[in-house]
């Protein structure tokens, strides 16, 4: 059982190391590029044909043209980036896997200018770039390996496994994908920010984004701990370090 333990493990890690932009981290990915651009696709057409998309044709040539800017910076010449608006009020944006990038109406409203949408356009590509939805189905594939190797090693009864099962996941999710989630949402606004600096926006006004975010949010958010999502306050003071960080550095 431990040697079979030891070689599923080694080739686990032979198979998914690689580095996220920027910061460096070790990741563990074991989806390939050509397979997470596909679901990518297969999602923006899902989303493209069940939607309603805005026909605010200013505000769609804005978003793109801000989008366009901080894509030209992150050196994906293999993406092919898109940039939709989504007329629903919902405080939300996301990128998908190859740069299908997506906003809602809900959350441009509460943006003062462009700057603002650059930070959060740079925090979704950023999720992009970084392939955190690669290494999050990576991360949940091993979870649910690793569930299964430690129910056959403590030789759980079958009468126990449906209990087992739901300990353990709550366990991982808890103790370990939800850090990771909130690890990645810190790591894209690093990222992001310094796409903010690199395209020429005010990186300052990311900040005052998330201040209007937690102003908006209303105390809405549930503890950290148990949130995908940094605080508000945890997220906004570790922007304005990188921030400090990014500015101190020479210019290029």
């Amino acid at each position: 059982m431990r040697q079979w333990l030891f070689v599923c493990a080694v080739a686990l890690l032979a198979v998914g190391c690689a580095k996220a932009p920027l910061t460096g981290r070790t990741q563990f990915i074991m989806v390939s590029p050509q397979q997470e651009m596909q679901l990518g696709l297969s999602a923006s057409q899902k989303i493209l044909s069940n939607a309603k998309l805005s026909t605010d044709r200013r505000l769609n040539e804005r978003v793109r043209r801000i989008g366009q800017r901080i894509a030209n910076v992150t050196g994906q010449r293999n993406y092919r980036w898109e940039f939709h608006v989504i007329d629903k009020d919902v405080m939300n944006a996301f990128c998908l896997p190859g740069g299908k990038v997506f906003f809602y109406t809900g959350i441009l409203k509460i943006m003062e200018n462009d700057d603002q949408i650059a930070a959060v356009m740079g925090h979704e590509i950023a999720h992009a770039i970084a392939r955190h939805g690669a290494e999050r189905m990576s991360m949940q594939q091993a979870s649910n390996f690793g569930a299964q190797v430690l129910a056959m090693a403590l030789k759980i009864p079958p009468k126990y496994q449906g209990l087992y099962a739901q300990a353990y996941g709550l366990t991982s999710q808890v103790g370990l994908m939800l850090p990771f989630s909130r690890q990645h949402e810190h790591e894209a606004d690093q990222i992001g920010v310094y796409l903010m600096y690199k395209a020429g926006y005010n990186v300052h006004e990311a900040v005052t984004f998330w201040k209007r975010m937690k102003q908006a949010s209303k105390g809405k958010t549930p503890p950290e701990f148990l949130s995908t999502h940094p605080s508000n306050d945890s997220r906004i003071h570790a922007i304005e370090a990188f921030i400090k960080v990014l500015e101190a550095q020479p210019k290029q």
